[in-house]
């Protein structure tokens, strides 16, 4: 009931469950108007569904669709079976996948956001009073209760580790930004081949297969760029439609990588004939995590898969850089985009000085914090003239933040000592009496 290409959906789909492990017995689809409210699909359908099931003696039915906690319920009685929506077969596949300690905190967080909906069931070992747990259940708590709070409790402590993580990675930011190196990270729908370009463009042996969700956790490397410029390069999870929610809350630190960032490295599967519309998706996550309005470079991989497709660069109007087709693959076309990376990102800094007013005290704050101000001198109004040097997409983020209009810097000063505030006149002192 998707309203997306039915066919690319389904592909999809499969996809998903055979990355879960998976064995496809049965593949029914429908359409309905509306979702039923007990079901979901209709009864007739979970009618067949149920045959379906028992003929392939399925132990679990993968819905495409998410399920609201009654459904599940109902389904699971009609269907004989385990019952699985999307978000709970991406929170599985998430969990199969993860490596590192970071990234199995984050799983089980999204996991636990989502069974926290879920621990209302209809059998009786639930609803009755907990009994004798030491230090447990309190006066009268129902077995539902405790489970409720035990849930409640554990995920209190896993966002309290991943707040921790979070500082961190603030901390190793704010030490890049420090160094003035920028940061490009690399992001696009899942299984475009973004760890295969990232290994390619710093020789890193970052995890890469071709499958859905290859790579969860955050990898950052230096690459060197011509004319001996340096940059960081980090490779971020991969995206998909109706990612879930909790997912996305869940995985906030590892995606900050893509929010904080100078720029943005879109690649897309050029080979895959919705990758326009695996664009708009891409960019709704981008939304969400406020990521949008950072400039992009969108990069056409896996073009030794599309016949008579060859690396090139395109421009826009300005001629400024817009398209890059290359294969990771091969190797074909990676030193243009080394290029291209050095030309967008090198020749567009701000710099110069700008004068802030003490109203203007946040923006101040925060080009302090993005580690941008060479040198300050306040004049004898209070105005503070700072000496500035980042790159121009860091300083559009600042402004937006401060909530005021990017001002263009004018040049710096010479010298000082006209915004020197005047001495005051020494007083003079008095004789004793």
């Amino acid at each position: 009931m998707h309203t997306g290409d039915f066919q690319s959906d389904r592909i999809e789909f499969l996809d998903l469950a055979r990355s879960a492990g998976a064995e496809i017995v049965a593949v029914l689809g429908g359409s309905r108007s509306r979702p039923d409210a007990g079901l979901y699909i209709g009864s007739g359908k979970a009618d067949e569904t149920a045959a379906a099931c028992a003929a392939g003696e399925a132990e679990v039915a993968i819905f495409n669709h998410d399920l609201s906690p009654s459904q599940e319920r109902n389904l699971e009685k009609v269907l004989s079976c385990r019952v699985l929506s999307r978000a709970g077969l991406i929170l599985d596949i998430f969990a199969k996948r993860a490596r590192t300690h970071e990234g199995k905190l984050q799983v089980e967080l999204a996991q636990l956001q989502h069974l926290s909906t879920r621990l209302v069931r209809g059998w009786t070992h639930l609803e009755r009073q907990a009994g004798g747990g030491i230090g447990l259940a309190g006066p009268g708590e129902t077995q539902l209760e405790l489970d409720r709070r035990l849930v409640k409790d554990r995920m209190a402590h896993l966002k309290k580790q991943l707040e921790d993580v979070r500082r961190h990675r603030a901390l190793s930011r704010s030490a890049r930004k420090r160094n003035e190196t920028p940061l490009v990270s690399i992001v696009g729908y899942t299984n475009a081949g973004k760890s295969t370009l990232f290994n390619a463009m710093t020789g890193a042996q970052a995890y890469a297969a071709d499958q859905l969700f290859a790579t969860l956790d955050t990898t950052i490397r230096k690459l060197q760029l011509p004319a001996d410029q340096e940059i960081l390069l980090a490779d971020t999870v991969g995206f998909i439609r109706d990612l879930p929610h909790g997912l996305v809350a869940a995985f906030r630190a590892t995606l900050e990588e893509a929010r904080e960032a100078d720029w943005l490295v879109h690649v897309v599967d050029a080979s895959d004939p919705e990758h326009e519309t695996r664009i708009q998706q891409v960019q709704a996550v981008l939304k969400e995590i406020e990521a949008d309005t950072l400039p992009v470079l969108y990069v056409f991989n896996k073009i030794d898969l599309v016949l008579g497709e060859k690396p090139r660069v395109e421009r826009d109007a300005e001629g400024l850089p817009a398209r890059i087709y290359l294969s990771a693959q091969t190797g074909d076309g990676i030193d243009a985009l080394r290029q291209v990376l050095s030309e967008v990102i090198f020749t567009d800094l701000f710099e110069g000085e700008l004068a802030v007013t003490p109203q203007q005290g946040k923006l101040r704050g925060l080009l302090f914090a993005a580690h941008a101000v060479q040198q300050e001198q306040v004049d004898a109004q209070g105005v503070s003239h700072l000496t500035l040097r980042l790159p121009m997409a860091r300083y559009e983020r600042v402004c937006r933040e401060a909530g005021v209009a990017m001002v263009q810097p004018g040049p710096a000063l010479e010298s000082w000592e006209e915004l020197a505030p005047p001495k005051p006149p020494k007083r003079a002192r008095k004789s004793a009496a």
